[in-house]
């Protein structure tokens, strides 16, 4: 899209100059009822049109009988009406060139076939006259700052909705009036809510990116059920990344569906949430997993840039149990807290600031007190060795938050960041936090998962660039090598030897490996077609007999004519490296485990390609298998330099469209001893057929 259709997309979206609600109730106990009754009582300024046919009022407001009957053509039309009316009212609204359709009703692709179609149905309206439509299933739009309550939820009937800074698009129609009511109790207002319902035109990354513009928005909180609608999504998030404005997700379903349908042990081992997660990260969205955090992270997310994430925590606390609970959760999530410096114990010390030291630094002995609290903050904050502070305040925050809380407040505009967890339930003192703009958390579980996320947000690397979709091949091992060496990757030698010619001396000395080689057996292992440990050339003569006699009797209809011989060769260590590109996320990189284990282990790491030598690295460190070849305990250590070489080189397939590569895996790839590199000794490979 570009920048005047974003324009004009949130302008009819959000600010709409009227609206019509087609099939509007009178009794606002239904759900067509409800949005006349909200936009009433919020006093919206724009234009109201309530369509029915079999009324001449509703609500005190004047009844149309049909859209074509209105004085003018509205911004947005809500249908209201059930499934089956659905389809008919969009195209009479396309007709008037009214710019935004939003439906309620449900019964389309997740209904079967029937409602698949009308589902199809839509998708052809909107592209072919350009309406934009919201949904199906979308319960409205929320727009406190102008009173457009256009929405057929029920949580809406609470009066008095704060607005704020932060935009809600969610999947679920319900959680848009759960944050809203949640937010209320927490002092979070919004700058807008969007149920977007089944993203059948209209879909979360496109319409957060047309609000970017909108100062008074100056962060992100997404509500997701699924990853859909990917490159909108990734347009979306690098330019909420350029404009420094937060984005923080919250992702339901850890399906393994899709590993089940994995024809490769990169698709098995790499599910749909896993790839969801690194797409996120690696987006810069901080995803979090609790429910309460996704209202709480904002104002940590906003005090802290990609660019200067930090890494190391330190904890101050006048509550030693609330304190273990807040390090319990960020060590759950891999936060590790940094104890203080010497040099920062001396400048305690030498202030006359009697505390505990250790991994936290304990002020429970010395008593709560704002002196002792502001100074010691004073001095962490300045501490080299930290990049966040964390602050754990007890019972006083409750009931005298001027000795440990106050203090917090005026060390908010502080350069480093400082965040706060109150272990009782102190309202006035978070509200107090809230509003100086200090990132606050009532639970120990929200707080570490918050913390946890912004870490682990990354920088957006380079944009791939990919070959157009279409169906795929499987490229025999030979022609897969063929695609390794373009990328210089390294692999064992190889020699093809047919099946009835005469033997031939090897190029290379036993013992070797004699695999089938077709692109019409991905999988050897399942037919017979991989013989170990040959030794001489009257076993490799015989071991091409029993491959051939293996394919007779396994695998009759596969056109395979050439064996391909390698010499045996061993590692520290064996892992997998595969590339593919996701439909939804793009193309990703993953590095695990290899071996029989790859897929139950699930030890792994994954990155969205192309990825550089450095991020590589990070890669490498996060297999808990390679930890050993690092020197650990005395171990040999592994070539880990080489692996993340090569882990950056297969990603690069994702800035190559001409070599039109869908999928490829090397399993095993070979971990030598330092310095000597490492080796492939089997590639499987997809690749695009051309238009």
């Amino acid at each position: 899209m570009t920048r005047d259709n974003d324009k004009r997309l949130a302008q009819a979206l959000l600010h709409p100059a009227s609206v019509a609600l087609y099939g509007a109730s009178d009794d606002v106990g239904k759900m067509g009822g409800r949005p006349v009754q909200f936009l009433k009582r919020t006093g919206f300024a724009g234009r109201i049109y309530p369509i029915n046919p079999r009324r001449g009022e509703i609500q005190g407001l004047k009844a149309w009988p049909s859209l074509q009957s209105l004085p003018e053509v509205p911004d947005q039309v809500f249908v209201l009406t059930p499934t089956e009316t659905v389809i008919p009212a969009v195209r009479e609204c396309a007709a008037l060139g009214v710019k935004v359709v939003t439906i309620l009703a449900s019964g389309f692709s997740e209904s079967g076939a029937e409602g698949a179609a009308r589902e199809d149905e839509l998708r052809r309206i909107a592209r072919e006259t350009g309406i934009r439509i919201l949904g199906p299933s979308s319960l409205g739009v929320v727009n406190p700052r102008t009173g457009l309550v256009l929405t057929a939820n029920a949580a809406f009937a609470e009066p008095d909705l704060p607005p704020g800074k932060v935009f809600v698009a969610s999947h679920s129609g319900s959680m848009i009036g759960a944050l809203v009511s949640r937010g209320k109790a927490r002092g979070v207002g919004f700058a807008g809510l969007v149920s977007v319902g089944s993203e059948v035109d209209l879909n979360v990354g496109e319409i957060c990116a047309a609000t970017l513009d909108d100062p008074a928005i100056e962060g992100y909180l997404l509500f997701l059920e699924s990853l859909r609608h990917g490159p909108e999504l990734r347009a979306f998030a690098r330019a909420a990344q350029r404009a420094g404005k937060p984005v923080i997700a919250y992702k339901l379903g850890r399906s393994a569906a899709a590993a089940e349908m994995a024809t490769t042990h990169t698709g098995a081992i790499a599910g749909e949430d896993d790839i969801a997660d690194a797409f996120l990260k690696d987006m810069g969205v901080a995803r979090v997993g609790v429910l309460e955090a996704l209202l709480e992270t904002f104002p940590l997310a906003r005090r802290i840039s990609l660019e200067s994430a930090p890494k190391r925590v330190g904890v101050v606390t006048t509550t030693g149990g609330g304190a273990a609970m807040a390090v319990e959760q960020l060590g759950i999530r891999g936060v590790v807290v940094e104890p203080p410096s010497n040099d920062t114990l001396k400048r305690l010390e030498q202030a006359g600031l009697p505390c505990t030291p250790g991994r936290v630094l304990d002020m429970t002995l010395a008593g709560t007190r704002y002196e002792t609290m502001k100074a010691t903050l004073d001095i962490l904050l300045t501490a080299p060795e930290f990049d966040l502070v964390l602050a754990v305040v007890g019972s006083s925050a409750r009931f005298q938050p001027q000795l440990a809380v106050k203090p917090i407040v005026e060390c908010a505009a502080q350069p480093k960041p400082l965040a706060a967890m109150l272990v009782p339930d102190a309202p006035e003192a978070l509200a107090a936090l809230t509003a100086a703009g200090v990132p606050c958390f009532r639970t120990p579980e929200a707080c570490g998962d918050a913390i946890a996320a912004v870490l682990a947000r990354r920088r957006p690397g380079q944009e791939p660039v990919l070959p157009a979709p279409g169906p795929t091949r499987t490229l025999s091992e030979v022609d897969a090598y063929g695609v390794l060496d373009q990328l210089g990757v390294p692999h064992a030698p190889v020699a093809l030897r047919r099946f009835g010619d005469a033997p031939a001396p090897l190029p290379f000395a036993y013992p070797v490996v004699a695999k089938v080689c077709s692109a019409e057996i991905p999988h050897k292992t399942e037919v017979g077609g991989v013989l170990l440990n040959i030794g001489s050339d009257e076993e490799l003569a015989a071991a091409l007999a029993t491959l051939r006699r293996n394919l007779d009797e396994r695998a009759p209809q596969a056109a395979c004519d050439e064996v391909l011989v390698q010499p045996m060769q061993k590692g520290l260590a064996e892992v997998l490296v595969g590339y593919r590109v996701d439909v939804d996320a793009g193309p990703i990189v993953m590095l695990a485990a290899g071996g029989i284990w790859a897929e139950v282990a699930r030890d792994r790491s994954i990155r969205l390609a192309p990825v550089t030598v450095e991020t590589a690295r990070e890669m490498v460190a996060e297999v808990n298998a390679l930890k050993p070849l690092a020197g650990l305990r005395g171990k040999a250590r592994g070539d880990l330099e080489a692996l993340a070489r090569t882990v950056s080189a297969l990603s690069q397939l994702a800035l190559k469209p001409e070599m039109r590569i869908a999928e490829a895996e090397v399993n095993p790839l070979l971990v030598l001893p330092e310095g000597q590199g490492v080796v492939a000794v089997d590639a499987l490979v997809f690749q695009r057929t051309p238009a």
